[in-house]
């Protein structure tokens, strides 16, 4: 490792030469300068780490020095050294990004502290991670092999994409793999569970079932609405757990945040099953019976998600909760932000705002399309990095900031998350069949068995019966569904991509997560 160079600028330093040798019998190369104007010289030929800067010195203050350094280079690492402790100084010296902050006087642990902070940071952070994940690696091993139940899973699912997040602060691959091949694993086991449990779930009688997509409204979200507090629910689409947790700190700055909880998406995990389900609180098989003109199965022209608003307002109905006011906006394209960002605060008078919001999907689905997006998240980071940068700058993250200061309650959720594809399985069918990556239906479907769930009558799982004899199969873990013809071009092309409609951690348990203004108490 090479030798970390330090500047330290102080009108006193003969009073600081044993504090200097302190540091430099701790191996760092401490070059020292008793006036802000010789040590920006110094600065802008050299190579510096970090600059220990006096505040108060003849000449040129410690808060000028500060701000030409950042002129000549904006990463350089500021502690300012002072014996003032005004507020506005401290206010001046943050606002001008100083890295800390030592009252005088100071003793040479804490000025190495401060030092260790500021270069030992990431290398301290990325060493703790990786020994804790290791201490922990036994434990999930342990969970995995308990034959978790439906609540456990969502635990489960939660501490993987909590140490995914985690690793992102190690430097080291090996533990990054073994994080990756446990997921892996994690998944094996979730397929099977899903898979002998999933028709007792929607099986109406059934007495023991995590709340899913169309009883999620019913539960999550109507119990909250009351006459006084504006409700907001939104639905991101197609937002992954992990996608949430990076999202989550700007949330955290309008509001608070009362609960984080997860619920199961149905199957198909696709936006035309598990969104029309949430809004019409009922399973696909019944919304076609109920809605025989609104219903589209896959290869039926027309959209598929034209009316949830309509499905909606049947539900309260039903629920006897058609008294509360409620409103419904749908955001696809920009300008439909742009008409939130000017309305939100009309939406104040509801009791209840449903906000649909089409982003994360679109992202997810250009992303096959287009090259940049393939090289803009390529991965699972560079897919929450890319959520993380478009909510910051969203027109839903602009309409909450507007609203931020009145009390209403916000309610966040999305339909299905997305799993990254990796491992082709071959499908034969008929001209009918759907061409989905992750799910699909038709008649004469020829597959291998091992890989995918298979409901020869759709009805045990909740689903319409587009035609006689249809049958529904869904990928598991990171597979898709290709068709022999062309079988090399579209393995090559889907490989690496986000798709949903499948079984995996990733697209069934999804966020639901329960927030306030900061105005309510």
């Amino acid at each position: 490792m090479s030798v970390v160079k330090i500047v330290w600028v102080d009108d006193e330093m003969e009073s600081l030469q044993s504090q200097k040798r302190f540091l430099e019998n701790k191996g760092y190369q401490v070059t020292t300068f008793s006036n802000g104007f010789d040590a920006l010289d110094y600065v802008k030929d050299n190579i510096v780490d970090v600059v220990l800067l006096d505040e108060t010195m003849p000449g040129i203050t410690g808060l000028e020095t500060l701000a030409k350094i950042k002129e000549i280079n904006q990463q350089i690492p500021v502690v300012l050294i002072t014996k003032n402790e005004t507020e506005n100084l401290m206010d001046e010296a943050i606002g001008s990004q100083i890295t800390d902050y030592l009252i005088k006087p100071v003793n040479p642990n804490q000025v190495w502290l401060s030092l260790k902070k500021i270069i030992d940071n990431k290398r301290l952070v990325a060493e703790k991670t990786t020994t804790s994940y290791q201490q922990q690696f036994r434990e999930l091993f342990m969970a995995l092999n308990s034959n978790p139940d439906y609540n456990e899973w969502m635990d489960l699912y939660k501490k993987l994409v909590y140490w995914e997040l985690e690793m992102e602060k190690s430097d080291s691959p090996e533990m990054r793999e073994v994080l990756a091949n446990q997921k892996d694993e994690a998944n094996t086991e979730f397929f099977k569970f899903v898979s002998k449990n999933y028709a007792k779930w929607i099986d109406p009688k059934s007495a023991d079932a995590p709340i899913m997509s169309h009883n999620l409204l019913q539960y999550k979200v109507l119990p909250h609405v009351e006459k006084d507090i504006p409700t907001f629910f939104i639905l991101i689409d197609n937002l992954r757990l992990d996608q949430w947790k990076t999202i989550q700190p700007i949330f955290a700055e309008s509001f608070r945040i009362l609960e984080e909880d997860t619920f199961y998406s149905i199957l198909p995990t696709a936006t035309q099953y598990s969104r029309n389900a949430i809004f019409s609180g009922l399973l696909p098989i019944e919304i076609e019976k109920k809605f025989p003109l609104e219903w589209k199965n896959d290869e039926e022209e027309g959209g598929k998600n034209l009316f949830e608003e309509v499905f909606f307002r049947a539900q309260l109905k039903r629920l006897k909760k058609d008294n509360i006011k409620v409103s419904y906006t749908k955001v696809i394209h920009h300008h439909d932000g742009v008409n939130l960002v000017n309305n939100v605060h009309n939406l104040l008078s509801n009791d209840l705002n449903i906000i649909v919001y089409n982003f994360v999907d679109m992202l997810s689905h250009a992303r096959t399309e287009m090259e940049v997006l393939k090289e803009l998240a390529g991965d699972e980071v560079s897919y929450r990095s890319v959520t993380k940068s478009w909510f910051e700058h969203s027109a839903l993250h602009q309409a909450l900031k507007k609203i931020a200061d009145k009390k209403i309650k916000l309610i966040v959720a999305t339909d299905h998350g997305t799993v990254r594809v990796k491992t082709p399985h071959k499908v034969v069918g008929d001209k009918q069949t759907t061409t989905n990556l992750r799910y699909k239906h038709g008649r004469n479907l020829n597959y291998d068995n091992k890989d995918v769930l298979a409901f020869k009558d759709p009805r045990v799982a909740g689903l319409p019966v587009p035609n006689v004899n249809s049958s529904f199969i869904f990928a598991k873990e990171d597979g898709f569904l290709c068709y022999p013809n062309n079988y090399n071009h579209y393995v090559n092309y889907y490989r690496n991509t986000f798709q949903h409609g499948g079984i995996s951690l990733e697209e069934m348990i999804v966020p639901v997560i329960k927030m306030v203004s900061k105005s309510i108490e």
